[in-house]
């Protein structure tokens, strides 16, 4: 099929980090996103694409910029380019999407995307005492994309629940319980599956972490690696404090054509497939499944006319194990397959809202290596409330690029359990975690369903510790009035 002219492509792509211990001299986020973008016209093999711009979309990140896309503008010398600021509680995917549809529509010949943190430098200046400056604006973007809905609901704030991986492990022993595993097992399938994920940190160099941690070391609570909730150590939670940034340049074909761009370094972006449905976590009535991402994955699969197996290289998003257990399950990808092209967040850096900005850039780096194949990225928002699936190739895609939307259809299949605030009678354990204070076990949060076809947060101090060696969940209960919870 020949390539219409306006077909979408992505013709550079470059990653920055850095690891300089005084905060005084050490870029802020934006120095970070424009050495980025700089060195993704170098890939592309044309500087002169950066100010040629159409629009440039920003997600937000840790930082207070206002409008950090125009500001980027004004040092790329792209004066007519729309600027657009990606809110937290949006999918990453959405500006890859809103990029690649943009060029396909003929509305802009090059999109900038660039996203950036510099939580290291942050953490560097508190611990010196020293000021890090960053810059100020008073402009508004043009474009601002912001969620519909709250990520996490008010009951599960009031039991504690609003840090991420409370709500993840959360559905880390769910997972569990739905596999019938035993914690012990459990607790090495997970240790196992990240060690792998950072055997690939260890071969990438953009990693932050570049090195492979066995899954003893995962999973014991020894040197530092303490319980942040069960069953999740810190050795599982994302890694944002660090100072990292990716720059993307999106091009039509009469564009990279027109300034000489070989095609080997073309990736074209196949299709992006989302659910902007938000259920909080509570309303879920199966806390360890996710339609958004059956549905967002059968309909990229059908664009591209291929299954899981037919997949090459895959970059799950990675917060947490049960994020990426989550997404195998319902894609159909087998857990032992390489799911990580970069190492994951936990170990190649998980900067707030702007890793899969990374990872894209490495695919892109792994599709150029690899002629022909096929790569997965995806994103989530939120505590799994949002996802997103990407296809790209080096290869030309089989149908036009395609932008979709499955919200609509999530929303009819989802339904939701009945959360009342306060509830008692005999029922079961849905899900659990139990938080820590001062490396002790001190609360087990319950989600209850109770006989009556409701569902309850409750939360024990007293199954605190019982909850790290028996496995609560499916557990029958007791809720009485006061809210304590007996189970029998």
């Amino acid at each position: 099929m020949p390539l219409d002219s306006n077909t979408p492509v992505l013709v550079g792509a470059a990653a920055v980090q850095q690891r300089e211990a005084d905060a005084t001299v050490a870029g802020e986020a934006l120095d970070l996103m424009e050495r980025a973008l700089r060195r993704a016209g170098e890939d592309a093999g044309d500087p002169g694409l950066l100010a040629r711009a159409g629009e440039i979309l920003v997600p937000q990140g840790f930082w207070q910029y206002d409008d950090p896309a125009r500001a980027l503008a004004e040092r790329l010398g792209a004066v007519g380019a729309h600027s657009t600021l990606v809110q937290l509680g949006m999918l990453q995917t959405t500006l890859f999407g809103r990029a690649a549809r943009r060029i396909a529509e003929g509305r802009a010949d090059v999109v900038l995307v660039a996203g950036g943190e510099a939580k290291y430098r942050a953490l560097r200046a508190q611990i010196a005492g020293t000021l890090a400056p960053t810059s100020q604006q008073r402009s508004q973007p043009d474009t601002v994309l912001a969620p519909m809905a709250e990520i996490v609901h008010p009951f599960e704030l009031h039991h504690g629940l609003q840090m991420p991986v409370t709500q993840f492990s959360v559905i880390e022993n769910a997972l569990r319980h739905a596999d019938g595993e035993d914690l012990d097992t459990h607790a090495d399938t997970v240790a196992q599956l990240w060690s792998r994920m950072s055997r690939a940190a260890a071969g990438n160099p953009d990693a932050w972490r570049p090195e492979e941690v066995p899954a003893d070391e995962i999973r014991s609570t020894a040197n530092g690696n303490h319980m942040l909730a069960f069953p999740y150590t810190k050795r599982h939670n994302s890694q944002w404090n660090v100072d990292q940034a990716a720059g993307l340049v999106f091009t039509s074909v009469a564009t990279a054509r027109a300034a000489g761009i070989p095609e080997e370094r073309w990736i074209f972006p196949w299709t992006v497939v989302e659910s902007n449905f938000m259920q909080p976590l509570s309303q879920r009535r199966e806390l360890h499944r996710s339609n958004g991402f059956a549905a967002a994955g059968a309909h990229a699969y059908a664009r591209a006319g291929r299954t899981a197996d037919e997949i090459d290289h895959f970059e799950l998003y990675s917060c947490f194990p049960s994020a990426v257990r989550v997404q195998c399950r319902e894609l159909g990808i087998p857990e032992d397959r390489a799911l990580t092209v970069t190492g994951g967040m936990a170990f190649a850096g998980g900067p707030l809202n702007n890793f899969v900005l990374q990872a894209q850039v490495k695919m892109a780096q792994v599709l150029r290596g690899d002629p022909g194949s096929v790569g997965m990225v995806n994103a989530v928002s939120g505590i799994l409330n949002k996802q997103g699936v990407g296809l790209w190739s080096g290869a030309a895609p089989p149908q036009p690029f395609a932008y979709e939307d499955v919200s609509a259809a999530v929303e009819r299949s989802a339904g939701a359990a009945s959360l009342i605030e306060k509830g008692a009678g005999p029922g079961r354990v849905a899900g659990y975690t139990v938080l820590f204070e001062d490396g002790r076990p001190a609360s087990a949060v319950l989600l209850c369903d109770l006989e009556d076809g409701t569902r309850v947060l409750a939360s024990s101090p007293a199954l605190a510790e019982r909850g790290t060696r028996e496995e609560l969940c499916g557990r029958g209960l007791r809720l009485a009035p006061d809210g304590s919870v007996d189970l029998t």
